[in-house]
């Protein structure tokens, strides 16, 4: 199998298809939209590149895919789109890609993109009939101790400096819980997001004024009769 790969450059000159083959470990693997890095040039300098179309023969293909990014990759819908964007506006088609890729992640420098931020999550490994005996026989007797195993027979699995911030006990605790085999300690991504602590409102629909009722209903009704022309609206930028 060959893999047609458009190298992510913003170079004019890169601008075109160059074929790899596909080692036979990656064939399962290997989809249209992958990135994928890609030895490049002289020597065994290594790029990044996205994979555009895949193939059972090739006459240029003389190097193999080295590796392939399975975090970041696109869809075939994508590649479509974005091909179709570099035709339509004379662009490269790397840089419609680049578009399409989560903020961050458009490097084609592994080391400056974004990481996924990650975290240690608290787990507790005994059940409520292990903790209940252990504290009836004074096994676990300290109260912050008690106190956290109680709070994860419910909330298993939380973010340690927020287990640490509601149930008011230091680093110390849970790693003394860890050691005594009471807790799990696992790095884990954490979800962040931005929207938790806001509340939004949807706007209500707001009624259109007599002259700007005229010129929608004259687009509108342009667009009814697929009669697609300009319209030139004056007014206030940012007025609405």
């Amino acid at each position: 199998m060959f893999a047609e790969i458009i190298i992510n450059s913003n170079a004019r000159a890169l601008n075109r298809i160059f074929d790899y083959i596909v080692p036979k470990q990656l064939e399962n693997e290997l989809k249209i939209g992958a990135r994928v890095v890609v030895p490049f040039g002289k020597g065994a300098k290594l790029e990044d590149g996205f994979v555009i179309n895949l193939k059972e023969k090739s006459e240029f293909a003389n190097r193999e895919i080295s590796q392939i990014d399975t975090k970041e990759s696109l869809t075939e819908e994508n590649i479509i789109l974005a091909k179709l964007m570099a035709r339509k506006y004379f662009c490269n088609l790397s840089d419609c890609i680049k578009l399409m890729l989560p903020p961050g992640t458009g490097s084609k420098n592994l080391k400056n993109r974004a990481k996924e931020k990650t975290g240690n999550f608290v787990f507790l490994k005994k059940d409520e009939d292990e903790i209940n005996f252990l504290i009836e026989t004074g096994k676990l007797k300290s109260e912050k101790q008690i106190r956290v195993a109680k709070f994860l027979l419910n909330n298993d699995g939380i973010y340690r400096p927020d287990l640490e911030i509601l149930m008011d006990v230091s680093q110390a605790i849970i790693k003394t819980m860890e050691k005594n085999g009471l807790l799990e300690i696992v790095e884990r991504p954490i979800e962040r997001n931005p929207f938790a602590t806001k509340k939004a409102k949807s706007d209500m629909p707001r009624k259109l004024t007599e002259e700007q009722k005229n010129c929608f209903d004259g687009i509108a009704e342009d667009i009814e009769e697929n009669q697609y022309s300009k319209n030139l609206i004056f007014g206030i930028t940012g007025s609405r």
